[in-house]
């Protein structure tokens, strides 16, 4: 074989192989939703209003969607009508075994089970603080404001700097507050409140930084045994614990709380509203949203 056709063959076979690799097909790269995107996709056929904000206390991660706008709070205000009474505890101004006569004027319905006491009926101030959060009971709601008031938990809402946050009355009226008189206000019934207000108000609990570190564990303690987990604490296994308070009106399902996951502790505040039916079950479509929303949520955010 001559030098010239041995070069032709190495040159041909040069080119083939080029070919080859050219042609070969490209893999198409698969991009991995963001947080925000798996939100919307979850919530694009929900007939309602979705407020968001969560945080990753470890991590510093969060996401928000209308974090700053004001919402109804139905029971959640529940919340920092809690972190008042503490605070008036530790100010000596009331005591934990102050006596509160039940009488049938006091009852009202809906949440709870102190209207299915007997009149007169005594109890004393931790137990209807237990009893306001732990199973939402309405009535006991309203016998802790008469003790702590409406404005004073306004004002210590003030000074934890959570200026969207409001009490605004008892539960089915009664004991207005100042901030009642404007009219925008009454429309939220009977509190108001922003996602990521509520979401501070959880960081500091955990951090031990409302009234006191013993104070701020004794609410978290409580928190931990509220009885409706429907929403953020759905189907969480034992050893992944949840501190929540929830709440519910006829077209809008509300859930604050804090998650404590192996990859960090996940404080979230979701509000769903203007739902379209009204459904008084456990499978209500706000409340399944907010169970789903959660789990997107801690997945994300834990990473």
């Amino acid at each position: 074989m001559s030098k010239k056709i041995f070069f032709l063959i190495i040159v041909l076979l040069s080119v083939e192989s080029a070919f080859a690799q050219k042609s070969k097909p490209i893999k198409a790269i698969t991009v991995a939703p963001t947080l925000d995107e798996k939100i919307q996709n979850e919530i694009v056929n929900f007939s309602g209003k979705v407020w968001i904000y969560a945080k990753n206390l470890d991590t510093g991660k969060n996401y928000a969607l209308h974090a700053d706008e004001q919402v109804r709070t139905a029971s959640t205000i529940k919340l920092p009508i809690m972190t008042e009474t503490f605070h008036q505890i530790a100010q000596g101004k009331i005591n934990w075994t102050d006596e509160i006569i039940l009488t049938k004027e006091k009852k009202q319905g809906g949440s709870g089970i102190l209207f299915e006491f007997s009149d007169n009926t005594k109890l004393d101030l931790k137990t209807a603080v237990n009893l306001m959060i732990v199973v939402s009971d309405n009535t006991a709601t309203n016998l802790v404001l008469d003790k702590v008031g409406t404005d004073n938990v306004n004002d210590f809402m003030d000074a934890l700097g959570l200026k969207q946050t409001r009490s605004l009355r008892k539960v089915f009226g009664g004991g207005e507050a100042k901030v009642s008189s404007d009219a925008r206000l009454k429309l939220f019934g009977l509190g108001v409140s922003s996602p990521r207000d509520m979401v501070k108000l959880l960081e500091m609990l955990e951090k031990g930084e409302i009234v006191s570190p013993e104070a701020s564990a004794d609410m978290l303690a409580i928190l931990k045994r509220q009885q409706f987990k429907d929403g953020i604490g759905r189907g969480l296994l034992d050893t992944t614990p949840s501190a929540s308070k929830s709440g519910s009106l006829d077209r809008l399902r509300s859930d604050v709380g804090i998650v404590y996951t192996r990859r960090g502790r996940i404080v979230m505040a979701i509000t769903v509203d203007d739902m379209e039916t009204v459904q008084y079950v456990p499978d209500n479509r706000g409340l399944l949203l907010i169970w789903r929303l959660s789990q997107i949520l801690q997945e994300v955010l834990a990473k």
